[in-house]
């Protein structure tokens, strides 16, 4: 089975770049899946409710779920992206 390509994706943004969109409070919409796409570095994804935290690098990509609350912070030097899928993505 192949995994669904996503139907977009952001910029690629780094700890200088990265709106602040990201790093507030957001959700994604009805029927969109998000998966944050660390290339460099690492990323802190924070869950809203139910409130967690995931430390996301290259090898842990961070799952965001339809109309998910989250935000996200830099830990030092990073580059990342999110791909958006119709459709629950494969990792």
């Amino acid at each position: 089975m192949v995994a669904p390509a996503p139907y977009r994706s952001t910029a690629l943004f780094d700890e200088d770049t990265l709106p602040n969109a990201l790093r507030n409070r957001h959700n994604t919409k009805a029927g969109v899946w998000g998966l944050i796409r660390v290339i460099e570095g690492e990323l802190k994804l924070t869950y809203v409710d139910p409130s967690s935290e995931v430390m996301l690098d290259p090898s842990r990509p961070g799952l965001i779920l339809p109309e998910q609350v989250h935000f996200v912070t830099p830990v030092g030097a990073m580059k990342m992206r999110v791909d958006f899928y119709d459709q629950p993505p494969g990792d």
